[in-house]
C-alpha cells in the first residue's frame, strides 16, 4: 500500500483555522458571528502601496526575482532595522521568504537536525509546535502561566538553556497574550542567554511596532550587541501594515544563517514574487501614519476587552501591552454548565460559546495554556462591543 511520509503523522492542521473555519460556515449559513478567532489586523495599507502595485504592473517584466530578496526591499528592511535600534546590519544579513511562518520553518530546516532539541515558552504561537513536530525535533516547553503574568523568569531560561538545546525561540510581544517584555526583563534575559553559547536564539518580534502604554520593544541585541552572532530576529509586513495575504517575512542574523534561508529559498520558493516585493517596498518606506494611528486604536480596544473581562467573576487577565490579543484565564467556567451543556474545559468553553452567543475564540490549549482563551479584538468597533457583550451574557448564564 501507497504510503505518505511518517512526517505527515506529525503534521496537524492550525487549531486556529479549524476555528475560524467553523465560523466561516456559520457565517454563511445566516449566524452573526462575531469572528475573535483569527489574528488578522484587518485594516488595510495606505493608498501608497496600491499606487506602488499599479505603477509596477504596468512595466511588469515577468522575471525570476533574487532568492535572498531585492536589493532595494533589503535595503528598506535595514533602514527599517536600524529605526528599530538595530545596528550594524548589512543585506548579507538579511533574507526574505513567503512571510514570516515561512521564514520560521526555513529557519528550523536550517538550524534543527531530527532529534535536536528548541525550546520556547507557554502559552506559544501554535506554529512553532507544529514546525517543530513536523521536523522531528525534541520540543522543551517552558510553562509561563497566568500567575507570573505568561512571561518567562531568568531562573527558567537558566535551567533550560543548561542543557545546551540547539534552539530558543521567544516571541515579544506575544501571540496569544499581547504580554510585552519591558527593558528591565529583556536585560535580565539576555544576560543568561550570554551565559550560555551554544544555543542560537530566534526572536520572533512580528509586533514590534504595536507596543502600548510607553513600554517600548527591546530585543536581547538591543541589551547585549555581541549577541547578533547567534540572535535571528524575524519580522514581518502582515501585522503591522495590514497585508497578511501578501505574504513577505524577514530575517536578519548571522551571515551563515541568512545565506541558508537564501539556499532553502532557491529550493523551495526561489523568490518572493515582484509584485509582493513592490508591496512590501512601499508599505516599509512610506508613509507609517496608518500603522501608528491603528497601533493607538489597539490600545483603546484593548483597554475595552479587558474592561469587558473584569466585569465577570472569575475571570482573570494579565494586562497585554502590544499586539491585538487578550489571553483571559477562564477557568472558573471548568465544571459549570450552559443551558445544559457542561463545561468542563476551554475546548467544551469555545464550542459552547461560538454554539450559543455565535462568538468564535480560540480555546487555550491551541496554544498550550489549557485555562484560557484566545481573544482577537480587531474585528469592526461595533462587533467588537457586540462580541464582549454576548461573552458577559454567557458566563452570567452559566450554572
Amino acid at each position: 500500500m501507497l504510503k505518505l511520509a511518517k512526517r505527515m503523522g506529525r503534521a496537524k492542521p492550525s487549531a486556529i483555522m479549524v476555528i475560524a473555519d467553523k465560523a466561516k460556515r456559520l457565517k454563511a449559513e445566516g449566524r452573526n458571528v462575531v469572528n475573535f478567532s483569527i489574528g488578522v489586523p484587518n485594516f488595510l495599507p495606505g493608498e501608497h502601496v496600491y499606487d506602488a502595485v499599479r505603477a509596477a504592473l504596468a512595466k511588469d517584466s515577468g522575471q525570476y526575482g533574487s532568492n535572498r530578496g531585492r536589493e532595494d526591499l533589503l535595503d528598506a528592511f535595514l533602514k527599517h532595522l536600524e529605526q528599530g535600534g538595530f545596528k550594524g546590519y548589512e543585506r548579507k544579513h538579511c533574507a526574505t521568504a513567503i512571510g514570516a511562518k515561512h521564514i520560521l520553518y526555513n529557519l528550523a530546516e536550517a538550524l534543527l537536525d531530527e532529534g535536536d532539541e528548541i525550546v520556547f515558552p507557554t502559552p506559544y504561537w501554535t506554529s512553532y509546535l507544529d514546525i517543530a513536530e513536523i521536523l522531528g525535533a525534541k520540543v522543551t516547553q517552558l510553562p509561563c502561566p497566568p500567575e507570573q503574568n505568561y512571561k518567562l523568569t531568568p531562573a527558567q531560561l537558566d535551567k533550560a538553556l543548561a542543557s545546551k538545546p540547539k534552539v530558543f525561540l521567544f516571541n515579544n510581544p506575544s501571540n496569544p497574550t499581547g504580554m510585552v517584555y519591558t527593558r528591565e526583563e529583556i536585560v535580565a534575559l539576555a544576560e543568561v542567554v550570554a551565559k550560555h553559547p551554544d544555543t542560537w536564539v530566534i526572536t520572533d518580534d512580528i509586533y514590534n511596532r504595536m507596543v502600548f502604554d510607553g513600554v517600548g520593544y527591546h530585543n536581547f541585541v538591543h541589551v547585549r550587541p555581541e549577541l547578533r552572532d547567534r540572535v535571528i530576529v524575524v519580522d514581518s509586513i502582515s501585522k503591522t501594515y495590514g497585508m497578511p495575504g501578501w505574504r513577505c517575512g524577514f530575517m536578519a542574523g548571522p551571515e551563515s544563517v541568512a545565506q541558508a534561508v537564501v539556499t532553502l529559498n532557491s529550493n523551495h520558493i526561489t523568490n518572493v514574487p515582484e509584485i509582493v516585493t513592490v508591496a512590501a517596498l512601499a508599505a516599509l518606506s512610506g508613509p507609517q501614519d496608518v500603522p501608528a494611528r491603528k497601533c493607538a486604536e489597539f490600545a483603546a480596544r484593548r483597554d475595552e476587552v479587558l474592561a469587558a473581562l473584569s466585569a465577570i467573576p472569575g475571570v482573570k487577565c494579565p494586562r497585554p501591552q502590544g499586539a491585538f490579543y487578550v489571553f483571559p484565564d477562564i477557568s472558573c467556567a471548568f465544571g459549570k454548565s450552559h443551558d445544559g451543556r457542561k463545561i468542563a474545559n476551554d475546548v467544551d468553553l469555545c464550542a459552547a460559546l461560538l454554539d450559543a452567543k455565535s462568538v468564535a475564540c480560540v480555546p487555550g490549549s491551541a496554544f498550550g495554556e489549557p485555562r484560557a482563551l484566545r481573544i482577537s479584538y480587531t474585528c469592526p468597533q461595533a462587533q467588537l462591543t457586540d462580541g464582549l457583550k454576548r461573552i458577559r451574557e454567557f458566563f452570567a448564564e452559566l450554572a
